[in-house]
């Protein structure tokens, strides 16, 4: 007969077993919900990654710009590739001597065309019958027009009066030009900066181009030297075009990613960004800095600007805007950009919303090509796009429980729903446009640029380039060739005073030369 003792622990192993039995169970499910979390995660990755792939190999409209990679696959770290770095000359620097200059970095062929020009002293001009050529003082600086360079050549003569030998000879002041006692003309000067900010050719390819197919060698160095000279003039023309931005009254800004040489970071590139501002129509500004805070646009717009600010959702504008009387608008780009990276994942919703929004965008259209006014394009959007805008809103609130957060569709829906109050605000301001495209497509060049230039080589070569990409996209903009607005402006300069700086911006330049040819005709 079993004793009372056995059978107790009998039971005990019972309750145990049955306990850790029970614990596995547990650990069983914990483990099988932590699979399923990790199987959802792995697909909603994979989405992304697949929308990824489109986006950087479609031919499609919808192409992916390096900004918007944040939004996508934000928390993946970055790679940063080592290049070297060009080499840079400053102020600390200074330039050869001309003497080292004509026989280091620069090499003509001896039969290089002439083209001359004769600058008479008014005197003479007055009475030449008076006086007596004696000789004559001939300075060379060096041009090109596309496809040939030449020497461009100043012949100032010399004279003294016939019957007053004892007075001193007389000659022409030698005009004034953008780079003191250099070899470049403004024709040549044009060209470099077209090639490099218009054409994205780094100096080291002009420098081969030059020499392999002209015979002329200019070295890359010297190539910065004048043009670091050239823009220091052309900031006034920057700077006017600035002030005009911060005095607009609206504006659309939007910033990219560029790197730049950190000389703190030797043999690494840091992260900085161009900011952009445009005013629809009227002109484009770049301002190049270091980092994206907020305070970058107090450095763009100033404190001063006052009235409606266009942009995406990144939180520097709201930041912006806070405290000032500034009212952000919403782009709604940015909003239907979602939708369409959904599309296969979720085709009859995100299909559904497209087409709203494609509704949209056809009456914008519509109105574009009756070149309708602010007043017609507000009342217009109050009795069309109303409707639509308010049936999407609906819709949206209703479908974003159905979806996870992370999912492509879940992401779409939550930032136009954040971003609402801006995105309809655009129906009561007729001189607002639907979207932020204008400014994207005004970042666009540089984007090209990136790819053969890779980055900036330094804090100041990011400003320098902001300066001449501002002066070449508001030259494309308003329809201007930049290489004959930049050719006539270099010349000029040197004789401008600051009052007169206004009239040299390229929208102030064309109407120039239109009333001129009017008045010709």
């Amino acid at each position: 007969m079993r004793s009372l003792a056995s059978v107790f622990a009998e039971r005990m192993n019972v309750d145990l077993l049955q306990a850790e039995l029970a614990a596995l169970r547990e650990q069983n499910a914990l483990l099988k919900e932590a699979l399923e979390q990790t199987q959802q995660e792995n697909k909603l990755l994979r989405q992304k990654f697949d929308a990824l792939l489109r986006r950087m190999f479609a031919r499609k409209s919808e192409q992916l710009d390096e900004a918007q990679l944040e939004l996508l696959l934000s928390g993946l770290s970055e790679t940063v590739i080592d290049l070297p770095a060009e080499r840079k000359t400053s102020a600390l620097c200074p330039p050869p001597t001309p003497a080292q200059k004509t026989t280091r970095r620069i090499r003509v062929p001896e039969n290089l065309e002439v083209v001359r020009e004769v600058i008479e002293p008014e005197l003479v001009q007055a009475e030449p019958q008076a006086w007596k050529r004696i000789g004559q003082e001939v300075s060379r600086r060096l041009d090109y027009q596309p496809g040939k360079f030449f020497w461009q050549e100043t012949v100032r003569p010399k004279y003294v009066r016939v019957e007053q030998r004892a007075l001193p000879p007389i000659v022409a002041p030698a005009p004034l030009q953008v780079v003191e006692h250099g070899l470049a003309a403004p024709g040549l000067l044009a060209y470099l900066f077209v090639s490099k900010y218009c054409d994205h050719l780094p100096f080291y390819r002009l420098e081969k181009i030059f020499q392999q197919r002209h015979g002329v060698f200019i070295a890359r160095q010297q190539m910065m030297i004048w043009l670091e000279q050239s823009i220091r003039l052309l900031e006034g023309i920057y700077f006017y075009l600035r002030d005009e931005l911060r005095q607009s009254g609206y504006a659309q800004l939007d910033e990219t990613p560029v790197r730049y040489h950190d000389p703190e970071s030797p043999g690494k590139c840091g992260q900085g960004y161009l900011w952009t501002g445009l005013v629809p129509g009227r002109l484009v500004v770049y301002q190049w800095h270091a980092s994206r805070a907020a305070a970058c646009l107090d450095a763009l717009l100033g404190k001063e600007f006052r009235g409606l600010l266009q942009c995406d959702g990144y939180s520097a504008y709201p930041a912006f805007a806070k405290e000032k009387e500034v009212t952000l608008f919403g782009c709604w780009a940015h909003a239907r950009r979602g939708f369409f990276e959904a599309r296969e994942q979720e085709p009859t919703m995100s299909g559904w919303i497209l087409r709203q929004i494609g509704w949209l965008y056809r009456w914008e259209s519509e109105l574009r090509q009756k070149h309708a006014g602010a007043t017609e394009r507000e009342i217009f959007r109050v009795s069309h796009h109303r409707m639509v805008v308010e049936r999407l809103e609906r819709v949206l609130n209703k479908l974003q429980p159905r979806y996870r957060p992370k999912s492509l569709m879940g992401e779409a829906i939550s930032y136009a729903i954040n971003q609402w109050p801006t995105l309809v605000r655009f129906l009561e301001h007729g001189e607002v446009e639907i979207d932020n495209n204008l400014v994207e497509n005004a970042i666009r060049p540089t984007a090209v640029g990136k790819k053969n230039w890779l980055f900036f080589g330094s804090e100041e070569s990011g400003q320098r380039s902001a300066v001449m990409y501002t002066l070449i996209e508001n030259c494309r903009m308003h329809g201007i060739d930049p290489l004959a607005y930049l050719k006539d402006v270099l010349t000029r300069l040197p004789m401008t005073t600051n009052q007169q700086v206004g009239q040299l911006t390229p929208l102030n330049w064309k109407k120039t030369r239109e009333n001129s040819l009017a008045k010709a005709a």
